[in-house]
């Protein structure tokens, strides 16, 4: 007897499957989530959980510094400290600081480290008054000249940094100790080791007109920070950074490219010392040679102190501005208590001893976790 071979019953096949698949109009109840249950069950919105976290930061702990050496030094010198004349010095001041700074928060998050922005500032503000004087003339065009040879003299020697940690392979550390005397070195030998003075009339107009009751390059480091900050925060450039930073060897499995990217930290770097050397010039009306041995010392002291942590991955420049105010109030405090310059240095020396011992206290914490 034969068998008969059925075919496969694909309506009953189709009614389970009809039964089984959702419906794009049926009604789904959504699956709870256990991070919200939680919350829920803990009484703390996610926006009490924003506010803790945001005042157990370390740019919270650095501003509650900060109130306090304002409160110590405006208790000892209540004539001199707390008047707007001081204040106002103290903000053109740091104005300098903060856009090297700015350049110096992207190359530490990403893991990397610039000796040279002090030297690399005297470079840019000589090129500077070098082409000024070259132009001839008494007018912007002649300082926007200047600008662009301070730029472009930056940029030089940040690519030249950037080159030598990525293709030559040369610690970064070491790269920039070199760069910090040869950048230095070749500004002498342009200047035979003396201070060129600056008499130019649009130069003296930037530094004397006030926007608001502040100098023009208090303004232009505040855009320069505003404009850092955003791109660090909310851009694909930003998150590169960030990524480069906490592992560079994840950073190129997922298609970075870091040689490249850490070449154009280094060039940030080198072009906003660049930056802020020109400013330093509006602001001294002379280039200043000895005066910036310890720019370096102060900036990265302030980027740290503001939470950008010396292994990469972590920072923000909302804390370094918080930051850097710290080391300049304490010299600025000083200064008016008549203290020795050598103890300034010693100081900012020992914050950034501090500073560092405490992001390692961080970074233990963050890998236990």
């Amino acid at each position: 007897m034969s068998t008969v071979d059925r075919e496969p019953d694909v309506t009953a096949g189709k009614g389970r499957a009809a039964a089984t698949a959702p419906s794009e109009f049926a009604i789904t109840t959504p699956t709870p989530d256990p991070d919200q249950d939680a919350v829920a069950a803990s009484g703390v919105t996610p926006f009490q959980r924003t506010v803790r976290r945001g005042l157990a930061s370390s740019p919270t702990y650095m501003l509650g510094v900060l109130v306090v050496l304002c409160v110590i030094f405006s208790v000892l010198s209540p004539h001199s400290f707390p008047t707007v004349a001081n204040i106002r010095n103290l903000i053109v001041g740091t104005s300098i600081f903060l856009v090297m700074a700015t350049g110096m928060t992207y190359v530490m998050v990403a893991a990397g480290f610039d000796l040279s922005i002090g030297s690399v500032l005297v470079f840019a503000g000589i090129c500077a008054v070098k082409t000024m004087s070259w132009v001839g003339g008494q007018g912007y065009w002649t300082a926007l000249a200047g600008l662009v040879a301070a730029l472009v003299g930056g940029l030089a020697w940040g690519l030249f940094n950037g080159f030598c940690v990525t293709r030559l392979r040369v610690p970064a550390l070491i790269t920039t100790l070199g760069t910090l005397g040869a950048a230095l070195g070749v500004a002498n030998l342009m200047t035979k080791g003396n201070d060129i003075s600056v008499s130019q009339n649009a130069m003296i107009s930037l530094q004397i007109d006030y926007q608001l009751g502040l100098p023009w390059i208090v303004w232009i480091a505040l855009v320069v920070v505003l404009i850092g900050g955003a791109v660090l925060r909310f851009t694909r450039f930003g998150r590169h950074t960030y990524i480069i930073g906490s592992n560079d060897e994840a950073a190129r499995r997922a298609g970075i490219n870091v040689n490249r990217h850490l070449l154009k930290l280094y060039a940030i770097s080198g072009l906003l010392a660049g930056l802020a050397g020109m400013m330093s010039i509006v602001r001294f009306s002379d280039t200043t040679i000895g005066s910036h041995a310890q720019d370096a010392l102060t900036v990265i002291t302030g980027v740290i102190l503001g939470g950008t942590s010396l292994y990469g991955g972590y920072g923000t420049i909302l804390g370094t501005v918080i930051g850097i105010f710290i080391p300049t109030v304490l010299q600025n405090g000083l200064v008016i208590q008549n203290v020795q310059p050598f103890w300034q240095d010693v100081a900012v020396g020992f914050i950034l001893i501090g500073a560092v011992y405490i992001d390692q206290l961080k970074r233990r914490a963050r890998d236990k976790a």
